[in-house]
């Protein structure tokens, strides 16, 4: 059963659904909001450090993306491997 001939180059994704920007966002949109409703409803006070700490961590982890970003744009030895510099 010959396969004929196989490409060796792999397809490359379109690029909407690499782009990690858009679910950062929306995620971070999201816990903003969550954030808000529990802290104006009184009934929802013990899952405040909750939406604080999604907001804390939601930060961080964009800082260090756009951190590794940078790093590839600029070529830095220790970037991280496929990020798209554009």
């Amino acid at each position: 059963m010959d396969a004929g001939h196989v490409s060796p180059e792999i397809p490359h994704l379109p690029r909407f659904l690499v782009d990690p920007r858009p679910v950062v966002l929306v995620g971070f949109a999201l816990w903003a909001v969550a954030a808000v409703v529990v802290w104006v409803t009184p009934a929802w006070e013990q899952a405040r450090p909750v939406c604080v700490m999604g907001l804390v961590v939601g930060v961080l982890g964009s800082s260090i993306f756009l951190l590794q970003l940078r790093s590839a744009r600029r070529g830095d030895k220790g970037a991280q491997v496929g990020l798209d510099p554009d």
